[in-house]
């Protein structure tokens, strides 16, 4: 099986995300939200070769991550304990984190994922989705967990997580796959975490997962996967609120950021939020879409904010995507300062995505959209710039948009915007969009967001 070679695009990544603070975006491409998590120093060190780790990619250290670990939660250092990968290949099934502790990769230090699944136990669907996002019942442990965790850091030098996905990449393609797939890591019920300065490839689903959490830091981070890989999406902030995501390059088979609260009918019920999330100088490519909210969202999403994004050979560069039976409010959405290159869709914004848990969702909790920004885009090679449908019954409204350019692809497959139940406002908008956003200027609509 094919396995994927980061060097290149990592290179590529640490290259672009260099030249995006010399774009002249004005001093927001300087602006930070990395300071609502301090950084915690560790004064006390341990190694995983204290605990009989081996790092030659082939000895199973399941039993050495979960030793030292186990120290770390019993002894309880004052201030907490750092625990140290050297460089090295070290093979190991799922293990579980725990509070005041640093998992630091060294340079060259790989963690790698066994792919033989009798490793890997099943957990408890999530109570906002109500069963397995792939397959019904429980789910397989993502391979670094936490749960009602607090003052945990993910950091190093550039160290790799490599989730061997393709085991399970397979499964999902043959429809072999009992339960549902493992995310890379999954953080849930914890707070003040910090993910930095390591690379994720070859996730077996989600990457980055943190759900019901508050207070969390992601940058300088790089997030790999074959384009073709399944539902393998970079970050996904899910039902979290203060989460901030920086200063880093994703290039993977799905949505690169996905903001997300829960699933119908259980997410309705469960009813949290993701609130007060910051997606800055983000960089990367996707065959689905760059920046992302949704498709589930029946707990809501507000306060969100996305800016200086590069986007690379992309399906969709900014994504709004929910459906009926979510239920939910989508609103204060703002996206600004992005550049998009080669891609099918440059806005989308939709409410018709997404499937559903069970026949048990209600038809008729309809989400609510409203009030989102769009500014200062420019594409180039965008075959479509852009696709609004709302709801009939739940029109999308305030969506207001301004200095958006978006150049087509050459040849004849370009098409127009197409919008439906949608009101709002645009300025400065090329190619013209349609008239249920230019007829919304002469009602004043959304003048305090775009001018």
């Amino acid at each position: 099986m094919y396995r994927f070679d980061s060097s290149v695009l990592l290179f590529f990544g640490v290259i672009v995300l260099v030249l995006i603070n010399w774009v002249p975006f004005g001093n927001a491409e300087w602006a930070t939200c990395t300071g609502i998590v301090p950084m915690s120093y560790r004064n006390d060190k341990i190694s995983i070769k204290d605990f009989g780790g081996v790092g030659d990619g082939v000895t199973l250290n399941t039993k050495a991550f979960r030793e030292a670990i186990y120290r770390i939660q019993h002894l309880k250092r004052r201030g907490g304990t750092l625990l140290y990968i050297p460089p090295g290949e070290y093979l190991t099934g799922p293990f579980n984190l725990t509070s005041r502790m640093t998992l630091y990769l060294a340079k060259g230090a790989v963690i790698k994922a066994t792919q033989d699944t009798k490793h890997w136990p099943l957990v408890a669907p999530l109570p906002s989705y109500g069963r397995g996002r792939e397959r019904p019942g429980g789910r397989y442990m993502s391979f670094i967990h936490g749960d009602g965790l607090h003052d945990v850091i993910i950091t190093g030098e550039n160290g790799t997580i490599d989730g061997q996905g393709d085991v399970w990449w397979n499964m999902w393609r043959q429809r072999t796959l009992q339960f549902t797939r493992p995310s890379l890591i999954e953080l849930m019920n914890s707070r003040s975490i910090i993910i930095s300065n390591v690379i994720f490839k070859n996730s077996p689903f989600w990457n980055i997962h943190p759900v019901y959490c508050s207070y969390v830091v992601i940058h300088y981070v790089t997030i790999l996967a074959p384009a073709d890989s399944p539902n393998t999406d970079g970050i996904d902030p899910d039902s979290s609120s203060h989460v901030c995501i920086e200063d880093s390059y994703i290039s993977t088979g799905d949505d690169l950021v996905a903001v997300k609260s829960g699933w119908d009918e259980y997410g309705i019920a469960y009813n949290r939020p993701s609130h007060g999330i910051t997606i800055r100088r983000v960089t990367g490519s996707s065959p689905f879409s760059g920046i992302a909210v949704g498709s589930e969202t029946s707990g809501g999403v507000h306060d969100i904010l996305a800016e200086h994004i590069n986007l690379f050979n992309v399906g969709v560069g900014i994504h709004l995507k929910t459906n009926i039976g979510r239920g939910g409010v989508i609103r204060n959405i703002t996206v600004s300062n992005v550049y998009m290159e080669n891609a099918r869709k440059g806005i989308k914004i939709s409410g018709d995505v997404g499937d559903h848990p069970d026949e048990n969702y209600n038809p008729n909790a309809l989400p609510i959209l409203k009030d989102v920004t769009i500014k200062d885009v420019w594409g180039e090679r965008v075959q479509q710039p852009g696709l609004i449908h709302g709801l009939k019954n739940a029109p999308f409204t305030g969506i207001c948009l301004s200095n958006i350019h978006l150049h087509g692809a050459p040849g004849p497959r370009n098409l127009p915007w197409q919008c439906s139940d949608v009101s709002g406002a645009a300025v400065q908008v090329s190619p013209w969009p349609c008239s249920e956003l230019t007829s919304g200027l002469q009602m004043g609509a959304c003048s305090s967001t775009i001018f």
